[in-house]
């Protein structure tokens, strides 16, 4: 899908849609959360949320005390509802309007967090531009999580096809630059009932060793 196709698509969505009318809805991002605590990430650690739109993660970041969060969204009016649920405190997080698989970060990250973003990445040049990204605009220590649809999971998503993932093909693709350290499969019950399958999977950069 073209760039500007895909964010007239998704400005639509979050124009016409309520919060709780995505199947995406998810007041509690528990996976999200068990990664951040299985590795220890620090309060001053730079996080970054790419598809992050209107979800709740950046909310409970900073209940935790996390004090340097970017979220990124395709969609301006994703970002703006998110904006405005958190009131003052947008004011503590960086926002930004691009598509994941140009975007050109001017900082590096120490948690890199993608949670069905990257399964709309289905063009092979994007999905290398993107993972080409990550490697550079990472941290050397560290920390990506990737959630997507798993082989069990829907092959749409909004009326868009997406790439499913396995732990295998995940671990495959990013292989060049990322050590797996663990993956696990989660059941994602949508507002309607649902359940969609994901395989979320956490990674460390691989250091070079000259």
């Amino acid at each position: 899908m073209e760039n500007i196709v895909r964010k007239k698509h998704w400005e639509n969505i979050y124009q016409t849609k309520d919060l709780k009318d995505v199947s995406w809805y998810q007041p509690t991002p528990t996976t999200s959360l068990d990664f951040l605590k299985q590795f220890n990430i620090p309060s001053n650690a730079k996080i970054i949320d790419i598809g992050g739109g209107d979800s709740f993660l950046v909310d409970h970041l900073l209940d935790l005390g996390y004090l340097d969060i970017t979220v990124l969204d395709i969609s301006a009016s994703s970002l703006d509802r998110a904006k405005q649920r958190l009131g003052s405190r947008a004011s503590l997080v960086k926002w930004i309007v691009a598509d994941a698989s140009i975007f050109e970060p001017t900082e590096k990250y120490d948690f890199w967090h993608d949670r069905a973003a990257f399964h709309f990445l289905t063009q092979e040049q994007e999905i290398t531009n993107y993972i080409d990204t990550i490697q550079k605009s990472i941290s050397p220590n560290g920390v990506l999580v990737i959630g997507t649809f798993s082989e069990l999971g829907p092959q749409k998503c909004s009326g868009i096809e997406i790439k499913q993932y396995s732990e295998t093909s995940m671990t495959e693709r990013l292989k060049r630059f990322f050590e797996k350290v663990k993956c696990i499969a989660v059941d994602h019950q949508t507002p309607f009932n649902t359940i969609q399958n994901f395989i979320f999977c956490s990674f460390l950069k691989k250091q070079i060793i000259s």
